[in-house]
């Protein structure tokens, strides 16, 4: 493949031959070969192909056929009672995503059995640790289990019982290639599934995908033990471990080659993980995940242990108003921080959290160069970082998150995204953009609809 005329960083102009899996040649310009395809790219950016550093891709390929619940497509009682009661009517369980209390208030089993009471319902809070249950739900369980009880009668609120939940409902995985594909019309080229479950079973499942072309993006996996991956810790800060046993745990995964990612959202967790990892002694590629609130004390201890912070500038514009609404005015100031990381030499990168934020990169990159709430809501303006500094958090290698970003050059692998428009509109706002084209391994993963820009040498 040839692509003729892209724009590169750095505003230049070329042509990109891509061959057996990598570009192959990057000059002013290249003859086509006999039989090659061409795309005109007419001075559209071509950019490395996005790595999403955070994402859980079975939860994300789940939610693409559930009902939303929540922001941005549900935001008042009338809404969400609408949406139920045009779903109602369907056979099997119903599964619904991203419920916030700002929609409706705490709802129970009650609740969701006036709106439906015979069609079993589940539906998550967008935090990811409560699932809510009507009664027909939890008659198709066959038990309430650890779900809430109050006076003896279960809520049908189901608190961090993820695992308990899968062992009673039986079924196929969800539609990986779907979710694949739409993680290619965004020029995704490569995942990092932050799932803190995530074993052999889950590495076996994603191989299969991919030798079947179901999944169109490189994978890395974190997750429990037995993997190669990063280890996951995914501690809250309402029901911490003892510290010893963390810092045991960090030893015994580095003692293992491998690093930890640690799940750090409230300024609790951050400081307690911050705390093993100073007395495990950190290791470089270590991660905080999130960093939901990080303070200047916080901050300045990420870079003295060497430690690399994976964000979601994404959440500043989904979930800024209700920031700004619930959390505590002295942790306002820190939240998901990005400019002052960067400028205190801390390797920064982004992810999308999916399906507990939204999936679109270039939507993540315009929240980092505004950090502006979907109502407008400043939130932490000297956090704001440059476009440029934006599309890198999406295009450092899975392995170093936050370090030198990709490059369209000789040798690199053909994992490339061609996007609508040049640099120079594009950066004016990043939520507009959209893929032309997206290579995995030189391999067309995705085209945009009616982009008749190829010909044939």
């Amino acid at each position: 493949m040839l692509i003729r005329g892209a724009e590169l960083a750095g505003g230049g102009v070329a042509d990109v031959r891509v061959a057996e899996g990598a570009i192959a040649a990057v000059a002013p310009r290249l003859p086509a070969e006999p039989g090659e395809e061409v795309i005109e790219a007419s001075g559209d950016f071509l950019s490395p192909g996005l790595h999403d550093h955070h994402i859980h891709l079975m939860a994300y390929a789940a939610a693409l056929d559930s009902l939303a619940c929540g922001p941005p497509e549900v935001f008042d009682t009338a809404e969400l009672e609408a949406a139920l009661a045009a779903a109602a009517s369907g056979s099997g369980w119903l599964r619904g995503v991203g419920y916030h209390d700002s929609v409706a208030g705490p709802i129970d089993r009650r609740w969701l059995d006036v709106r439906i009471p015979h069609r079993p319902v589940r539906i998550q809070h967008r935090s990811g640790r409560l699932w809510i249950f009507n009664s027909a739900g939890l008659a198709a369980l066959g038990e309430a289990g650890p779900c809430e009880t109050v006076d003896g009668e279960p809520t049908g609120r189901l608190y961090d019982g993820d695992r308990w939940l899968r062992g009673r409902l039986a079924g196929a995985p969800p539609d990986i290639a779907r979710a694949s594909r739409a993680l290619a019309s965004y020029g995704v080229t490569g995942l990092t599934d932050a799932t803190p479950r995530n074993g052999p079973a889950e590495r076996a499942l994603f191989d299969a995908c991919a030798a079947r072309g179901e999944l169109l993006q490189r994978m890395t996996l974190m997750g429990a033990e037995h993997l190669d991956g990063p280890r996951k810790l995914h501690f809250h800060d309402y029901d911490l471990p003892p510290l010893d046993e963390v810092v045991e745990i960090v030893r015994a995964s580095h003692a293992a080659g491998r690093t930890v990612a640690a799940h750090c959202v409230t300024r609790v967790e951050l400081t307690f993980i911050l705390a093993a990892l100073a007395e495990a002694g950190a290791r470089p590629g270590d991660r905080i995940e999130h960093a939901g609130v990080c303070p200047p004390e916080a901050r300045d201890e990420i870079a003295r242990l060497g430690l690399t912070v994976v964000t979601q500038p994404n959440f500043i514009a989904e979930k800024g108003d209700d920031y700004l609404a619930e959390v505590d005015a002295d942790d306002q100031p820190w939240l998901y921080p990005a400019a002052s990381l960067i400028a205190a030499g801390v390797p920064l990168a982004a992810g999308s959290d999916a399906p507990f934020g939204g999936a679109d990169p270039w939507a993540a990159m315009h929240a980092a160069t505004r950090r502006r709430s979907r109502r407008g809501q400043a939130v932490g303006l000297c956090e704001i970082v440059t476009p440029e500094r934006a599309l890198a958090l999406f295009t450092t290698r899975p392995e170093a998150p936050g370090g030198a970003p990709g490059r369209v050059e000789a040798g690199a692998p053909a994992d490339l995204c061609l996007i609508d428009r040049p640099w120079a509109a594009a950066r004016e706002d990043l939520g507009a953009v959209r893929v032309r084209l997206t290579l995995m391994d030189g391999r067309t993963t995705w085209r945009a609809p009616g982009d008749a820009e190829a010909a044939r040498g």
